[in-house]
């Protein structure tokens, strides 16, 4: 012992020794469970959001391989009118579009239509009346256009 130097007397200090990262503080517990509940609540939704356009996604690819298939054919025409009726019965259930036949099926077609309505109208026309002519007075081309702005509202 320094009786001249107090401070030589003092101990060194000791902190005690650390928890470690496991156990987490119940903090950390809390916000683990918040993130779960929030990805699985993402998850939900995107789920249901699939899950709910479905029918559009089926009703592309059908398209899709109808324009492959395009020809001047009643018969053609005659799928594509029944791809939009199955999509419209879809999209707007509560319209009960599937009993609308001839000039109010086409009046449906248009007032549903996201754009120019006027231009399309010989077009839709043709998609509707071409199934029960023997030559088709319609473009298949146009009609598949018009098919596909119908379906997704625009070019995909």
């Amino acid at each position: 012992m320094n009786p001249q130097d107090p401070l030589s007397q003092l101990k060194d200090i000791h902190l005690p020794a650390t928890g470690g990262f496991w156990p987490p503080a119940p903090g950390w517990w809390l916000l683990a469970l918040i993130l779960l509940l929030a990805l699985a609540g993402l998850f939900w939704l995107v789920h249901r959001r699939r899950r709910r356009n479905r029918w559009l996604r089926l009703a592309k690819a059908e398209l899709s391989a109808l324009e492959h298939q395009a020809s001047p054919e009643p018969h053609w025409f005659a799928q594509l009118n029944s791809l939009l009726k199955r999509a419209a019965r879809q999209r707007y259930p509560d319209k009960h579009p599937e009993s609308l036949s001839g000039e109010a099926w086409v009046a449906f077609l248009l007032s549903t239509a996201p754009n120019d309505r006027i231009a399309s109208r010989p077009i839709v026309e043709a998609i509707v009346h071409s199934s029960w002519q023997p030559k088709a007075s319609a473009d298949p081309r146009q009609a598949t256009e018009f098919a596909r702005s119908w379906l997704g509202g625009q070019a995909w």
